[in-house]
């Protein structure tokens, strides 16, 4: 009898004080403001990481010798309210495009000043039920720390 594995979602929220466009602007097109070079998976040194804004964009690491690396391509583009990416790493932390997790981002107004995020991660047992664990118990540590840095740039303010 084949059994079906399935793998616990990774459920993460934080709030921020600003406007719903806002909070998705930075987490789009603003992504190179606030994701850290250090949690990169293609060349290194990586110069700059962004997100090509559009059904069927890329997440594109770009080393400082030019060598692009695609981890990810949007499969849902609903400006302001939902982005959903096909998360194209493997549990080594390498970019595979067979790897098919899914990011779930939606931003939903507080009020016309506060905005929730949310990020479900899952489908982790589309990579098997080994790598897929791995990649849940990754995923599960790494993006608290990266939603923390997500706010922050998101409520800063120009002075």
């Amino acid at each position: 009898m084949n059994e079906s594995v399935v793998i616990a979602p990774v459920h993460k929220t934080v709030r921020v004080k600003v406007p719903v466009a806002h909070a998705f602007e930075v987490f789009t097109s603003g992504l190179s403001r606030w994701w850290p070079l250090t949690h990169v998976v293609g060349k290194e040194p990586v110069r700059n990481v962004l997100l090509e804004p559009r059904l069927g964009g890329h997440w594109l690491e770009i080393a400082e010798d030019g060598t692009q690396t695609s981890v990810a391509t949007i499969i849902a583009w609903e400006p302001p309210h939902r982005i959903v990416i096909l998360w194209q790493i493997n549990a080594q932390w390498q970019a595979d495009a067979t790897m098919k997790s899914e990011v779930d981002v939606r931003f939903i107004a507080e009020g016309a000043e506060a905005t929730r995020v949310e990020i479900l991660h899952h489908k982790f047992e589309t990579m098997g039920a080994e790598a897929g664990a791995l990649m849940r118990k990754g995923v599960d540590g790494g993006w608290p720390g990266l939603l923390e840095l997500f706010a922050r740039e998101a409520e800063r303010r120009e002075s």
